[in-house]
């Protein structure tokens, strides 16, 4: 499985939300690679799942079913929450 962080530039913030990604799935013991774009160039065939934050989210042309929206890319606990509700669901 693949997840995929995704930002307006693909650099900073999306680097973050991998890094932080990649301490809440370990944590909740879910094997995935994961890596970070920016939004001109993902794809939908690129991952199985894509992060990215609210204010990029109705531009990036996704399958809702492979979205996780956050409102606050740098708070790690709504990351974790909204990672554990998509794999436990």
């Amino acid at each position: 499985m693949k997840i995929m962080a995704v930002c307006g530039a693909g650099l900073g913030s999306s680097f973050m939300m991998e890094m932080n990604i990649k301490k809440v799935i370990n944590k909740l013991g879910i094997q995935a690679e994961v890596e970070h774009c920016d939004l001109g160039s993902v794809t939908a065939d690129a991952a199985e799942v894509f992060v990215m934050g609210r204010d990029i989210a109705y531009s990036a042309n996704l399958p809702e079913n492979k979205l996780i929206v956050i409102s606050n890319i740098i708070d790690i606990k709504e990351l974790e929450e909204k990672l554990n509700a998509y794999f436990t669901s």
